[in-house]
């Protein structure tokens, strides 16, 4: 399949509507997600980046129907992760001598996924690729999201492919960001960031100020996943921006698992004291347990507190909050406050458990949070509401 973006380039990638979970079953993708692949025919021809691995064969015989292999003059790898580059040793089996233009890191990525001594050209910011009329001008974006990572600009029609920064996880038939749900695409692209990108926040925001001081005009902006921003993609830079900056809204999030429902009445009637309190603010509650992992992280961005909350068993909490906790603790958020709570029926130390990850999870803990004895009874729940009220006025 083939769809125009501008003049001489075309989209030759894949969609795959099937998709639900992704990077070893860590990510879910509810609404599928595709692998863009980009084929420039200017003087000369480019290919940049190819697709995963399981859609090889198709990929090269329908880039074949395409073009004649053999006039395809320069591979473009962005980035080795094998979404991105899967099919790429299936093509160099019909074209070996074709060069393939990457980063350093791009080479020891390729070189020790696939094992193979293509004919790699080495490229860094500011290096410069003819095609004739227009050039293919190339900025290193390293751990964005990986060392290897790079974006690269074609003049002329002023396209920046910008392999995984700007994209999400959403499968289309039409591929351009002024075809599709607003509200899905926008809700798929936080998600995005927050799950994959969050830990490199204050390299976005270095790199694309970066770009921006380079005046190149963006008039389309090609991602690796998901649709292209073709109406104002001025807008996803903004806000691309704004969420690399200490991100949050006017939100608390309510997350828990529970055994015996105990710990799910103290999240509920701490959220009556919050609300109760502040008729502003936004309160979600989450069962970890019984909800998506990748969602509720994409709620955590949003936040500016959140409260946490297990009951203790075998002196820990239970496995989906400690799965979470682990979780956290890697995506760095920054500037967001944090509490626990949980019941217990004879040891109880989940509180303290959750207090200490979260405090080495860069979050600052507002109190020493809450704890109930068995299933909380009258005076239990209204200690939970009023523990809700003081939160909300402490914040």
């Amino acid at each position: 399949m083939n769809i125009s973006v501008k003049n001489n380039v075309s989209w030759v990638g894949k969609i795959d509507w099937e998709l639900r979970k992704f990077h070893g079953n860590e990510l879910s993708t509810y609404r599928g997600s595709t692998y863009n692949s980009y084929l420039i025919k200017e003087e000369k021809v480019a290919l940049i980046d190819t697709v995963w691995g399981p859609f090889a064969k198709e990929f090269v015989k329908n880039l074949s129907t395409e073009i004649d292999l053999k006039k395809i003059d320069y591979v473009i790898a962005n980035h080795g992760e094998t979404d991105h580059s899967g099919a790429l040793p299936e093509l160099m089996r019909q074209i070996p001598n074709t060069p393939v233009y990457c980063t350093t890191n791009g080479v020891k990525s390729l070189k020790g996924q696939y094992h193979e001594d293509w004919d790699f050209k080495v490229v860094k910011t500011g290096d410069r690729l003819s095609l004739g009329k227009k050039e293919l001008v190339f900025i290193e974006a390293p751990m964005l999201h990986w060392p290897d990572s790079m974006f690269c600009y074609l003049t002329g029609d002023n396209i920046l492919f910008s392999n995984d920064a700007f994209g999400q996880h959403l499968a289309s038939e039409s591929m351009f960001n002024d075809t599709v749900n607003q509200s899905e695409l926008m809700y798929e692209a936080l998600k995005y960031y927050a799950n994959i990108l969050t830990p490199f926040s204050a390299l976005v925001e270095k790199k694309i100020n970066e770009v921006l001081s380079l005046n190149l005009p963006v008039d389309i902006i090609c991602t690796s996943h998901g649709v292209i921003w073709r109406d104002n993609p001025k807008q996803i830079i903004e806000t691309y921006l704004k969420w690399a900056n200490k991100y949050k809204e006017n939100q608390i999030t309510i997350l828990y698992d529970t055994m015996w429902s105990g710990t799910r009445v103290m999240a509920e009637q701490i959220a009556k004291g919050i609300v109760q309190t502040d008729k502003t603010v936004t309160v979600k509650l989450i069962n970890i347990g019984r909800s998506d992992k990748n969602d509720a992280i994409t709620e955590i961005f949003k936040s500016k507190t959140i409260l946490v909350g297990s009951p203790t068993i075998n002196k820990g909490v239970l496995t989906a909050i400690a799965s979470l906790l682990d979780e956290i603790r890697g995506l760095g958020f920054k500037e967001k406050k944090a509490a626990a709570f949980g019941c217990y029926g004879w040891s109880g130390e989940s509180v303290r458990l959750i207090t200490d990850h979260l405090k080495a999870a860069g979050f600052t803990v507002v109190d020493d949070g809450l704890k109930l004895l068995w299933n909380p009874d009258e005076a239990g729940r209204k200690s939970c509401v009023d523990y809700g009220r003081n939160l909300a006025k402490k914040l």
